[in-house]
């Protein structure tokens, strides 16, 4: 399986693995499966802790870089292809990285592991 973790699932995965999914940690456990983290949450990591929003015990490039070689996740990069899907998706969800996440899904049809039930209003598969 092929599937694009949002941030919420990689910061869970790596810090409090009781809040995943029992879905959601099956599939983080199954060395079997294609994982993939995406720039934009990198983005949003490094946002957060800047704003004091997100506690990290290192600086959010050693904490992203050593988190997503601790889960052999695949990066993704944004391309300009995602970036004018996610600025052309309807108005259903205003989190600027989540839309990303969206336009990524289903630019790259990796359905999405998360929690927000919000993302499912859009044409994406979601796992949870």
């Amino acid at each position: 399986m092929r599937a694009l973790l949002d941030t919420s699932t990689f910061l869970w995965a790596v810090g409090q693995r009781t809040r995943l999914s029992e879905t959601g940690r099956a599939i983080l456990d199954d060395d079997q499966n294609e994982l993939y983290f995406s720039a934009v949450s990198a983005w949003e990591i490094a946002v957060k802790h800047a704003k004091g929003q997100l506690d990290l015990l290192e600086d959010p490039a050693t904490f992203v870089h050593a988190r997503i070689n601790a889960l052999a996740l695949q990066p993704l990069a944004i391309t300009v292809e995602h970036a004018i899907r996610a600025g052309a998706l309807p108005a259903l969800h205003r989190d600027p990285f989540d839309r990303m996440l969206i336009a990524q899904s289903q630019i790259e049809a990796l359905p999405i592991i998360t929690s927000d039930g919000r993302i499912a209003r859009y044409d994406v598969e979601t796992i949870w």
